[in-house]
């Protein structure tokens, strides 16, 4: 038999079994709720990138932030980098890519509660929880838990966070209970027991409904026809679904049709939507970038867009690119008055994270013959590896912000850019990173290659 994952997004909730009274996961201490894992790994050379926060000028503790959640932020945002290097050498420069690292980080880290050998060394060093403490590195559930207490509270009225967690277990098999126990307590991801064996594809359906639901019919399929086999075990679904409005918005009337110059020398006709504010920006010569912040309504999640100086291919920024250099973009940013020249677009991207993963280093938790999670399933069996693991994430940018029903008409017309003014003119192939501000958590990111597909 085997364990199948399916990573979407991720997203925590407030269940707790009966073992543990937890009134609140967001206010809990880490005694309150005993998380410890059933292995425990150490590095046994420490990274480089665990000094960083000692640099001079360099990695500041946010106000009112728990360090540890700082550095479980920081492990995050460097595996997002890297993972999205991999993803992107798989794809055309021409397509679009579209993620939610974060919410793969949170799926895997759940397996990492059961694992044990060389596949938690692997799961540690790929997802970097070993370039942080020792005891965030072992409190690790406990600080994703807190992390996302944070990201979630940057919800107000004119932002929506949609989220939802759940374990799907085959209904024959009986789970270790202190795996069950923190799925619940920590992630919100309360297990249902549903007839994999003799029932797989009535199973996926069910699975699918409910995340079409918890997302308001958003994402879709996210489990494709023959993702879950008569082998599964236990499907881990993990959903986020983000709308925001900007804190400055677009005004309609300047939306016009213009040209997007593509990747591969092709252009095509567009909405490009227009204003004139004061924005964060920073210009890098050495690195050929422009950098802009676009706030959402209540300054605390923001858009970054990384634009490649007319004339430099993307491919050339995302080789070189590392979240380290990403900070520094993002420290370097100071607040100017400039025109913004932004598509108006929608981008879905769907695809297994399993090879990026393998290719990663993480690939005895693929392996029937090398896999060792005992702490999934009760008796510590250990015949359980990670089969697949799919990912799906859906986006949508427009002159609010956010999903809007109102068609705005579209003329062509040309347009001459203001004189004295900086210019931020997307109309060629960018990076898009959507984040919380103060600790520079990478929620979504991804690349517009293609805004007219």
């Amino acid at each position: 038999m085997h364990l199948f994952v399916v990573c979407l997004f991720s997203v925590w909730g407030l269940a707790a079994p009966e073992h543990y009274i937890v009134e609140d996961i967001c206010t809990a201490k880490p005694r309150d709720i005993p998380v410890n894992p059933i292995c425990i790994y150490r590095n046994p050379e420490k990274k480089p990138q665990e000094s960083e926060g000692q640099e001079p000028g360099k990695g500041k503790l946010p106000e009112s932030t728990n360090p540890r959640v700082w550095e479980l932020s920081k492990a995050n945002s460097r595996f997002a980098v890297v993972f999205y290097k991999y993803l992107a050498d798989s794809k055309d420069n021409g397509e679009n890519i579209f993620m939610s690292p974060l919410s793969i980080s949170t799926a895997f880290a759940m397996t990492k509660l059961g694992a044990c050998g060389s596949t938690l060394q692997q799961l540690m060093e790929v997802f970097q929880f070993d370039t942080i403490s020792e005891k965030t590195s072992d409190q690790i559930h406990f600080f994703f838990a807190k992390l996302n207490c944070r990201l979630y509270k940057k919800a107000n009225k004119s932002s929506e966070l949609v989220s939802a967690n759940r374990l799907f277990g085959e209904k024959s098999l009986v789970f270790n209970e202190t795996y069950q126990n923190v799925s619940e307590i920590v992630y919100g991801a309360k297990l249902w027991p549903l007839n994999f064996k003799e029932k797989p594809e009535l199973s996926r359906k069910i699975i699918n409904e409910w995340v079409a639901n918890k997302t308001e019919k958003r994402i879709t399929e996210v489990i494709p026809e023959r993702g879950i086999d008569d082998l599964t075990v236990l499907v881990l679904v993990n959903t986020i679904y983000f709308k925001g409005h900007w804190k400055s918005q677009f005004p309609a009337p300047n939306t016009k049709l213009d040209l997007f110059h593509k990747a591969h020398g092709e252009t095509c006709k567009v909405p490009i939507m227009y204003q004139e504010s004061k924005f964060r920006h920073t210009s890098l010569r050495q690195d050929k970038v422009q950098v802009l912040e676009l706030p959402y309504k209540g300054d605390d999640i923001t858009m970054v867009l990384v634009l490649p100086k007319a004339g430099t291919p993307l491919v050339e920024v995302e080789r070189h690119l590392t979240s380290e250099k990403l900070q520094d973009w993002i420290d370097s940013m100071t607040e100017v008055s400039l025109s913004v020249y932004l598509p108006r677009f929608r981008v879905e991207d769907s695809f297994s994270v399993k090879e990026k993963l393998r290719k990663m280093g993480l690939e005895d938790l693929f392996s029937p013959e090398n896999a060792r999670l005992p702490g999934i399933i009760a008796e510590g069996r250990t015949d359980l590896y990670v089969s697949e693991a799919f990912h799906k994430a859906f986006l949508e940018v427009n002159e609010e912000g956010s999903e809007a029903s109102a068609a705005t008409a579209v003329t062509v017309s040309g347009r001459s850019f203001p004189m004295n003014r900086i210019i931020f003119n997307a109309n060629r192939p960018f990076l898009i990173f959507i984040r919380e501000a103060a600790l520079n958590t990478i929620i979504f990111m991804g690349r517009i290659s293609d805004p007219c597909s």
